[in-house]
């Protein structure tokens, strides 16, 4: 079972799926502690020096699908 699930769904322009995207490369590039604004709330999440990454392109149905996952985990790595 997942501790938490945040999941929007919605339909935005060229530019305003860019402004997302940027926000979040900045909180990326920035690392820490970063605060993401989600429509009607704010998102905080602790962001580390590495991540997993996986990217994701379907083609189908008429349409074309595009999925950038970044995972990390929620505590510290003990090495």
């Amino acid at each position: 079972m997942k501790d938490l699930k945040f999941e929007q769904k919605s339909s935005l322009s060229r530019l305003e799926a860019a402004d997302r995207l940027s926000a979040l490369a900045d909180a990326l590039r920035h690392g820490g502690n970063a605060e993401l604004d989600f429509g009607p709330g704010t998102l905080s999440l602790r962001i580390p020096e590495e991540l997993r990454s996986e990217v994701e392109i379907e083609v189908g149905d008429g349409e074309i699908e595009l999925e950038i996952e970044l995972k990390w985990p929620t505590g510290q790595v003990e090495s």
